[in-house]
């Protein structure tokens, strides 16, 4: 997933995954200017978080829970 610190919706997805015991790996795009740069390419060129990668390599901008679990259970 990538985020920034100050996104609230990055930390309640955050907080929503970890209750749903849903494994991730954060990316600061503040810390990581390739992350930022990425993100900035799946997103129309804005620098939109959450956005979530998936293991078929597809992404999801500001994704829902049950949106994450469908994209998993595929």
């Amino acid at each position: 997933m990538y985020s920034t610190t100050w996104c609230g919706y990055c930390r309640r997805l955050k907080k929503q995954l970890d209750g749903a015991g849903i494994a991730f790996t954060e990316v600061n795009i503040e810390e990581d200017p390739q992350a930022a740069s990425y993100v900035e390419e799946v997103n129309g060129g804005n620098q939109t978080v959450p956005t979530v990668v998936f293991p078929d390599g597809s992404a999801a901008t500001n994704p829902s829970l049950a949106d994450v679990k469908e994209r998993l259970a595929r």
